[in-house]
């Protein structure tokens, strides 16, 4: 009987307003536990029902109440706020007066929020106040942990993040969103090279922005700490080419022994299988159908290369290896650089198809891939988006990068970590190098 009772309350076919009511009084109910538990002594399971209901009631009021009532108008959804918080602040003026050690405004601010959420309960999507609602709830829950959060974050760390701000709230949505090229200041060019796009241009270095800066904040928690497999995990997010120079140099510290040489192969190896989850995140942002082409050959090489780098960590796995210190990667420049090395990967791109067709491509993804996977990986997801040909194959030019780029860091490993380090990674990048090699000549 009481699970029907459940089932009528949820049934769409009832009165709107009993299911406004009812969520309502819930989410209410919810946060005032978490503030009930964490004994504010201003506002609990009593208190933020009412005004969550309240909330609720003043918006119904003001539409009409589903027809019962006549409509009142937003008016009293403002004098129904004006009075929480008059109430509010008579409040706050006795705890004041009462010198009450638990004085501060997050309970004022949440009471307010609850009775918005109340009230968009009846105007807007019942799912959005659902998601407020609990979003207020863990906000309040975890208190301790946001603020140790703010505490271990630098004035670095935070500049990092406005940085990010900067680029990806204030410069992306100004952009202009249409396509420029040559063609427009000298008519010879073709207009097919007109592929030069500033708002999703800029849009790519936010997205890659956006990772490494999250790989960075995990480092900042971890620090030093994290040990040789995270760190490899954490070098990738942020930057395994990066990642590879600095443990090169670290190793080169250690040349005796050949300790700092393994734990640097197993971090470069670690490293590069992160950069092929990150290739397979940029392309599904770009073009999900050409995830479904590129997903297995790019997810061969990434097992080629998770393999002997795991094999090697479980070696060496008990050995100290600090995490060399990682630089922000939200810095304007770099990302200025990063853009414009996108346009000219995506310039390149479309040019050698028009000029030199697929064989083109293919010279264009190699030398790109010498310095890093972003750029020719966006450009050749962007690319599939018109071109069908490159929609089917363009997972070759994805491997061909990936396989030049390993290659590079093999290059790295060598001049700045020597010869032993060289010789490891050269053997260890054979096993992925041969399998990319193998699916290009028979696949």
């Amino acid at each position: 009987m009481w699970m029907r009772g459940i089932g009528s309350f949820l049934d769409p076919a009832m009165e709107p307003i009993y299911q406004q009511l009812g969520i309502s009084l819930l989410l209410g109910l919810l946060v005032g536990l978490q503030r009930e538990h964490a004994a504010n002594g201003i506002a609990g399971m009593r208190t933020f029902p009412l005004i969550a209901v309240f909330g609720t009631l003043c918006a119904s009021l003001a539409v009409g109440g589903n027809g019962a009532v006549a409509p009142l108008g937003g008016w009293i959804v403002a004098a129904g706020l004006l009075g929480v918080i008059a109430v509010l602040v008579l409040g706050h003026l006795i705890r004041v007066q009462q010198r009450d050690p638990h004085l501060g405004t997050t309970t004022e601010a949440a009471l307010l929020v609850m009775y918005a959420v109340g009230a968009y309960l009846v105007v807007g999507p019942m799912m959005v106040a659902v998601a407020v609602g609990g979003t207020v709830a863990v906000l309040l829950q975890f208190k301790p942990e946001l603020h140790g959060i703010a505490v271990k974050l630098g004035d670095a760390d935070l500049r990092a993040i406005m940085q990010f701000v900067l680029i990806s709230c204030i410069i992306l949505p100004v952009l202009p969103n249409e396509n420029f090229g040559l063609s427009q200041l000298f008519p010879q060019f073709p207009a097919v090279l007109d592929v030069f796009n500033p708002y999703f241009t800029w849009l790519m270095v936010v997205l890659i922005v956006g990772m490494s800066l999250g790989g960075y904040i995990l480092y900042k928690f971890l620090g030093q700490n994290a040990g040789i497999f995270l760190g490899g995990v954490l070098g990738g997010i942020i930057s395994s080419t990066a990642a590879t120079a600095s443990y090169a140099r670290q190793a080169r510290s250690d040349s005796a022994t050949g300790t700092c040489a393994h734990s640097a192969a197993v971090v470069i190896m670690i490293a590069s299988t992160i950069s092929c989850v990150r290739v397979l995140i940029s392309i599904a942002v770009v073009s999900p159908d050409f995830l479904l082409y590129a997903m297995l050959p790019v997810g061969i090489v990434a097992v080629l290369t998770f393999i002997p780098g795991l094999a090697l960590w479980y070696w060496v796995r008990h050995r100290p290896a600090a995490m060399p210190d990682q630089k922000n990667p939200t810095q304007l420049k770099s990302a200025l650089i990063f853009g414009l090395l996108y346009a000219v990967v995506l310039f390149a791109l479309a040019a050698a198809k028009y000029y030199l067709g697929g064989k083109g491509l293919f010279a264009v993804a190699g030398l790109s891939g010498l310095t890093e996977m972003d750029a020719i990986t966006l450009s050749t997801a962007k690319m599939s988006l018109q071109d069908a040909d490159v929609m089917q194959k363009g997972w070759r030019m994805i491997v061909m990068a990936m396989m030049a780029n390993m290659a590079s860091k093999t290059a790295i490993a060598g001049i700045l970590g020597g010869n032993r380090l060289f010789r490891l990674t050269l053997v260890l990048f054979a096993i992925p190098m041969f399998g990319g090699a193998v699916m290009l000549l028979l696949w």
